[in-house]
């Protein structure tokens, strides 16, 4: 019997909050509809203050917490006029929540948006807290996505990757068969590339549109060597990493002493995620083999970076998901409505080999509304 489930995602880039209704029958999941429900810019700000240690947290995050499931509740609400359907028709909203803490190495990720709140608003059961369990039982809780990847795109006997760009960029790695896959965060995207254009272009909007201020800046050899020294990007996988670790601050440091132009830095950063991605994809087996790439994710559509991207990988085909039949920017939104059905039939939804948990886990937790 289909099933109707929705999903809320807010990535750290926080350029939006993504709403996806999918229709589940069997194996055979299609994307109803989805929009993106634009945060108001005094609770973006607040949010992007929480993200880094402040002083009176605990009240602030308090009231963000309630701010942030009034707006999901409005997105909910948006998408369900949009498709023409009634709370009563969704089985079970999955909130991802929005993430202000991650912090794998300390056993602990905090992701906001009171999910009582939202299912009282919304009238629909909220499925959330998605990354707790994966935690305690010893795993990064991140990624999540590559269980989605390997059910949506996978391709027997063919190796296949999924590349998420967003504020973090991410790798879901499917070789074929269920049991080889694997995936980790590369390291930084857009949280890095939109906070330092907002910096230096602050009347240009919240991020650099199509890549096209980077494109017109030139890339900085030594700066580039010195980013990719940073010791994410040799440790091995399970990992996974947030804005808490590739931030400004640590930017200003590695640029601290030196006078480059900020296009030019800006022209560096998208290299630093080029590089960062293509020197941590698998080896095929076959050099001569072309691979495929497919990606998702708001930086899906900056054409620069996939143009840099495609050179250092030659051997690749890059394509969008969209040629897999889900558009780029509803593929994690997509992602929680699945594993909020995943919930609902008490089936795991995490992958050990991905997250490093012990086993294989139901997770998330239910809010009834």
């Amino acid at each position: 019997m289909a099933e109707r489930y929705l999903g809320l995602m807010s990535g750290t880039s926080l350029d939006g909050i993504d709403a996806v209704l999918i229709e589940v029958d069997g194996d055979a999941l299609r994307v109803e509809a989805a929009l993106c429900h634009p945060w108001p810019e005094a609770t973006a700000r607040e949010l992007h203050a929480l993200c880094t240690p402040g002083e009176n947290e605990i009240d602030r995050l308090g009231v963000a917490d309630n701010l942030v499931a009034r707006e999901f509740a409005a997105a909910t609400q948006a998408l369900l006029e949009k498709a023409g359907l009634a709370p009563t028709d969704i089985r079970a909203i999955g909130s991802h929540g929005q993430t202000i803490r991650h912090r794998p190495h300390l056993g602990f990720t905090l992701q906001i948006g009171n999910s009582a709140l939202l299912a009282a608003l919304s009238g629909i059961d909220v499925i959330s807290d998605f990354r707790s369990l994966d935690m305690a039982l010893g795993g990064q809780g991140a990624p999540l996505v590559p269980a989605f990847h390997q059910a949506l795109f996978a391709k027997p006997g063919a190796l296949r990757v999924v590349l998420n760009l967003g504020g973090i960029a991410n790798i879901s790695v499917l070789p074929g068969n269920a049991g080889g896959v694997y995936g980790f965060d590369t390291g930084p995207a857009n949280t890095l590339l939109d906070g330092w254009y907002r910096r230096h272009q602050p009347d240009g909007g919240n991020y650099d549109a199509s890549g096209k201020w980077a494109a017109s800046g030139k890339p900085i050899p030594a700066l580039l060597d010195k980013l990719l020294a940073h010791p994410y990007f040799a440790a091995s996988w399970p990992k996974s990493t947030g804005r808490e670790m590739f931030t400004l601050d640590w930017l200003d440091g590695e640029l601290a002493g030196s006078a480059y132009a900020p296009v030019d830095v800006q022209r560096t950063l998208q290299a630093l995620t080029c590089h960062s991605v293509a020197r941590q994809l698998p080896a095929s087996d076959n050099p001569k083999a072309q691979t495929e790439l497919f990606v998702c994710g708001g930086g899906a559509h900056n054409g620069p970076l996939l143009s840099e991207l495609a050179t250092l990988l030659p051997h690749w085909r890059i394509a969008s998901t969209a040629e897999l039949g889900l558009a780029p920017d509803w593929v994690e939104g997509a992602a929680f409505a699945w594993l909020a059905q995943r919930f609902i039939q008490r089936q795991p939804g995490n992958l050990p080999a991905v997250t490093g948990a012990s086993r294989p886990a139901v997770l998330g937790a239910l809010y009834p509304a």
